[in-house]
């Protein structure tokens, strides 16, 4: 399994913060491996919003272009989401939480990769490559959570 974990302080309150990363097309605006976002359904109780059972198709790109479908199987604001989605070759778990730091928020993301079957033998370089991701997207993160780039 790979893992990336960061945490970025944001000025941003914590209902802020997860309402703009609950809204998962937002995605391509701070992760430059993310290409493109478009929601397939809308979640929560209303059917409206980024709640239980929204889905998204992201458009990533990891030594090629691929779609990976993002589902939201939790969503407990303003505090936490997490996101799976499931392909042949992997499953990825994300999980965002957002916790109050004086007037603002610390925003973590937490993704872990799973590969499938047997090509899990080649986690350890999947390891090394996630890494090199998840610091491009960190970087992306910590720019629109601090520039208040958030629409």
């Amino acid at each position: 399994m790979a893992r990336y974990v960061t945490s970025v302080a944001t000025p941003l309150s914590p209902g802020e913060a997860l309402s703009y990363m609950a809204d998962v097309t937002h995605f391509a605006d701070w992760d430059p491996g993310v290409k493109h976002v478009r929601r397939i359904a809308a979640g929560g109780p209303r059917g409206d919003g980024p709640g239980v059972g929204a889905v998204y198709d992201l458009t990533v790109k990891a030594g090629g272009t691929t779609v990976m479908r993002y589902e939201v199987t939790e969503y407990e604001p303003p505090r936490r989401i997490l996101l799976i989605s499931r392909t042949a070759l992997l499953t990825s778990v994300d999980e965002i939480s957002v916790e109050a730091s004086g007037t603002g928020s610390i925003v973590t993301y937490d993704a872990k990769l799973t590969l499938s079957g047997p090509i899990g033998l080649f986690d350890p370089l999947l390891r090394v490559a996630f890494r090199r991701i998840g610091d491009r997207a960190a970087a992306g993160l910590r720019r629109v959570l601090n520039g208040h780039d958030v629409t």
